[in-house]
């Protein structure tokens, strides 16, 4: 498929029904605004608009604001390029939003990723992790390490989503093999599966600078699109750094827009 057509499909069929909320969150349909928000501890919410903002799109943000104000959660408003109104990025400055770092969102097929080869060096192993909470611990501090975005996020809420969603989520560690469990994880990464929609999203992927251009990157998503296969999604969607593009371009994945989170904390 062409980018144009991959694209259009994953709006389809994922934007326009917002199919990526993770699993257990509040999901509300506001007007245009699509908005997921989880209350309690380590919350937080997500916002898009796929249908464009209407006729006053600052009514329109100055009411998620206050929504989101009024229960103290921070929140992210997640634009795309193509988005409605094409100064959507500055409205939301100017209510207070800080602009985070765009990503692109690169989309293909399964089989793509699955015609590459893929190798793991020996001294390393890779496997999938249970509810164990040493290694959602450990992958935790890896991402702390890379983005500087705090332990809370994936020590308590991937490990919350997977106890409560299983057979929606897998995570994967790339780690020492002779280390094993004792040492640091090198290499983390997880899947999420949106049924009915025929894709699976691919998150986190960051590995620790001096085990870099070993191709553990590789190896841990050819790993994740096996499984997608295996369980019968035909499409992988990523939100990709600058660092991850071209390794995934060069994979056989395309690059079809940029996304930019803009966020907004009371």
């Amino acid at each position: 498929m062409t980018p144009d057509e991959l694209l259009e499909v994953f709006h389809r069929r994922i934007r326009l029904p917002d199919a990526d909320t993770i699993p257990g969150w509040k999901q509300e349909l506001d007007g245009l605004v699509h908005r997921s928000y989880f209350e309690g501890e380590g919350g937080g919410g997500f916002v898009e608009t796929p249908r464009g903002l209407g006729d006053d799109p600052d009514a329109v943000i100055a009411a998620q604001v206050a929504f989101f104000r009024e229960r103290g959660l921070e929140f992210e408003w997640k634009t795309y390029a193509y988005d409605e109104p094409a100064d959507l990025g500055e409205r939301l400055l100017r209510a207070g939003f800080v602009k985070a770092d765009p990503e692109t969102l690169i989309l293909g097929e399964v089989d793509a990723i699955l015609a590459r080869p893929s190798a793991l060096p020996s001294k390393v192993r890779m496997r999938d992790v249970g509810e164990d909470p040493a290694d959602f611990h450990r992958i935790a501090v890896l991402m702390d390490t890379l983005w500087h975005n705090g332990l809370e996020r994936i020590e308590e809420r991937l490990a919350a989503e997977y106890r409560m969603f299983p057979d929606r989520l897998v995570v994967t560690l790339i780690e020492d093999a002779l280390r094993g469990p004792e040492g640091p994880a090198l290499t983390a990464a997880w899947i999420r599966f949106h049924p009915e929609t025929g894709f699976a999203s691919l998150w986190g992927g960051g590995t620790l600078p001096q085990w870099r251009r070993q191709g553990l990157y590789s190896a841990i998503l050819v790993h994740r699109a096996k499984i997608a296969k295996e369980r019968g999604y035909e499409f992988l969607r990523v939100d990709a750094s600058e660092d991850s593009r071209p390794i995934l371009q060069k994979l056989g994945l395309h690059a079809v827009t940029t996304t930019t989170p803009y966020e907004w904390k009371p």
